[in-house]
């Protein structure tokens, strides 16, 4: 379980984070959702660790995480951009990280997981050979072979389109399910975080807004920011919110 506490974060004096305060329980997908500029990267890199809060306190399972060095904590990220090695293929990149610590996952782990993520045909191409897809399953691929405690995603889902798009939300929900992996995902786009996630963290200028499950913030948004910046968004896509959540969501204002 991760619990912030009261955490603040400010740059060059400038308040960034305030008073964020909030329990991600085991097995989790929560994504943290708001406009550009509103605090939500920075927050993910304060739950990483290669940022420090400036108050308040982290905790993992009961043990205090504010001032440990992101190494220790044993959290990954998968980057917006991939970060793949450009000059490994597809099997290297995944099994890069288990040179250093080989063991953490056995060579059946490793298989299973390049089958659930569809992989197998791909493992001699060159990253440039890769769709957005591709690339996407294997950076998933590199970083779940370490079994981070913590799953950690920096808008997975951005630079994919339609069937692709669907694909990816799936696996990843597939991999919390079967691996009870904890995961948190930033995201700008209001439809990938409520038809994704467990519970949904809003923020507006580096406050919480609301921190609920999708349904409750479709139907019984917190204030009119809630009801404005998801519903809003959302206009032209209406009718699969509609599908999912069984009823017209709270009216904008």
């Amino acid at each position: 379980m991760l619990n912030l506490h009261h955490v603040y974060k400010s740059f060059d004096g400038t308040p960034v984070l305030t008073d964020i305060s909030l329990q991600v329980d085991d097995g989790e997908i929560v994504s943290i959702l708001g406009p550009s500029g509103c605090g939500k990267t920075t927050l993910l890199n304060l739950i990483l660790g290669t940022v420090t809060a400036d108050e308040g306190d982290i905790l993992y399972n009961g043990e205090v995480l504010t001032h440990m060095p992101m190494e220790k904590r044993g959290f990954n990220i998968v980057f917006q951009d991939y970060a793949l090695f450009p000059n490994l293929n597809v099997w290297q990149n995944i099994t890069y990280g288990l040179k250093n610590r080989p063991g953490v996952s056995s060579a059946q782990e490793v298989e299973e997981l390049i089958d659930l993520l569809g992989l197998r045909a791909h493992l001699d191409k060159s990253i440039d050979q890769l769709s957005g897809g591709q690339k996407q399953r294997t950076a998933l691929a590199r970083t779940l072979v370490m079994k981070p405690r913590i799953l950690l995603l920096d808008e997975p889902l951005s630079a994919l389109d339609g069937v692709i798009k669907e694909s990816i939300k799936e696996r990843i929900k597939a991999i919390a399910r079967d691996f009870h992996l904890t995961t948190i995902i930033v995201t700008h786009d209001p439809e990938e975080a409520l038809t994704l996630s467990d519970r949904v963290l809003i923020i507006e200028n580096g406050k919480i807004s609301q921190y609920a499950a999708p349904s409750e913030i479709v139907h019984h948004p917190r204030n009119d920011f809630v009801r404005r910046f998801i519903l809003n968004q959302l206009e032209i896509k209406r009718s699969n919110i509609y599908a999912l959540f069984g009823e017209q969501p709270a009216a904008a204002v």
